[in-house]
């Protein structure tokens, strides 16, 4: 036994489940508990068919504001990654009065890249997700205005995907 009676897991490498995740799981969610950030700010993995679904059980639960979306390549051959912060709003006169929790979508790169557009619950979504998919080649379903925010419409290809081979310098000139 350990100081206060507690005693010490043989396996650290084994999350507990946090306080929101099991609360989603509660109220029929499936999601999986990943390590909380160094902020200390809990993070949740969700599959896509049920990203809606968390995020509306979320906002009743009284995160109000999706703070940020974006995205993220895990590397060459791995999965792209969907991210949401949402914080709650209701009363930020105390610093501690604010409460944080991260979704995560994991995609397997090599099959369908497609996950539901959080347009209708947090309009605030629109420019976010558009650039997740001009970046990353995400596809959100439902979205109002699914089309290129910050490269041409004609672009071939994601950017910021660990794997992208930029086109050749002359190649884009020459189209010009």
């Amino acid at each position: 036994m350990e100081k206060d009676g507690l005693a010490k897991s043989s396996d650290s490498s084994i999350e507990k489940e946090g306080f929101i995740s099991q609360s989603l799981s509660k109220d029929g969610i499936p999601n999986q508990s990943l390590s909380d950030d160094h902020l200390g700010i809990e993070n949740i993995s969700v599959e896509p068919n049920y990203l809606y679904e968390a995020v509306s059980t979320l906002r009743n639960y009284g995160f109000n504001y999706l703070q940020c979306q974006g995205g993220y390549d895990e590397g060459p051959g791995k999965n792209l990654v969907s991210f949401y912060h949402f914080i709650t709003v209701d009363d930020l006169k105390k610093i501690e009065n604010i409460k944080e929790v991260r979704l995560k979508v994991f995609l397997k790169r090599d099959s369908d890249l497609s996950i539901p557009s959080l347009y209708k619950i947090f309009k605030g979504s629109d420019w976010q997700e558009r650039e997740t998919f001009d970046m990353y080649g995400i596809n959100f379903i439902d979205h109002p205005n699914p089309k290129r925010l910050l490269m041409p419409e004609d672009w071939r290809g994601w950017p910021l995907r660990k794997d992208y081979i930029q086109p050749d310098f002359y190649e884009l000139q020459d189209a010009y």
